[in-house]
């Protein structure tokens, strides 16, 4: 691709950041390059290194209880590696930050990510749409409010979440839209919204401030 490349509780985001440009596996179609399927000799990325990017209203919701945690924005930083065999870890996430994070009856949340640098990994891209798909691994958070606490984690307690979505060259823009986070160590009055084991879903549009273009073959 040759184009502008391109939390709420986590996490995410934590969103997704929380910035960069990659996404959830998808089989490759017409116009669709894979890192998987050997086809793809590799990623590039112009100009390359420090990037810095920002979500508005991203948001973590518990799905078996339905309640949301949202912030009025999250903003993510990280370096960008000009060249990449594979598309695995092109670029980084080494900080990430949620403003006024707040949820049902007005309670309030800070957000602490947990475990930076997280990785982003280009895994495929669509020549028509000009998307870019892949994951954001190493992702933990901890959110802390109004006498309600709580870590998202991965599958399994202290291990590590897999986030997906994608990225668009049009508008410099990583979607945050799924992912393996779980609620772990809950603990105080959290009145039955969040609770051990839920799993959870943080959604998040980050911006890029300048563009960068990514190349692939």
């Amino acid at each position: 691709m040759r184009k502008p490349v391109k939390g709420a509780l986590v996490a995410a985001a934590a969103l997704a950041a929380v910035a960069g440009m990659t996404l959830a596996p998808t089989t490759a179609t017409a116009g669709t390059q894979s890192a998987s399927s050997g086809l793809l000799a590799g990623w590039t990325a112009s100009p390359g290194g420090p990037w810095t990017a920002k979500a508005t209203s991203p948001k973590l919701t518990d799905t078996k209880t339905g309640t949301k945690l949202t912030c009025t924005s999250s903003s993510a930083a990280g370096t960008l590696a000009t060249s990449s065999a594979t598309g695995a870890g092109i670029s980084s996430i080494t900080s990430v930050s949620w403003s006024s994070c707040s949820g049902p009856l007005g309670i309030t949340f800070s957000v602490t990510p947990q475990g930076l640098p997280w990785s982003l990994n280009a895994v495929s891209y669509n020549s028509t749409t000009g998307v870019t798909t892949g994951t954001l691994t190493g992702v933990k958070a901890h959110i802390s409010g109004a006498g309600c606490t709580a870590d998202f984690q991965g599958p399994t307690a202290g291990s590590t979440a897999t986030l997906t979505g994608s990225y668009s060259n049009s508008t410099n823009t990583l979607t945050i839209s799924g992912g393996d986070l779980r609620a772990y160590n809950v603990s105080g009055s959290c009145l039955g919204l969040l609770n051990n084991n839920d799993p959870a879903v943080y959604n998040a549009a980050y911006v890029l401030s300048a563009p960068q273009v990514i190349t692939s073959p």
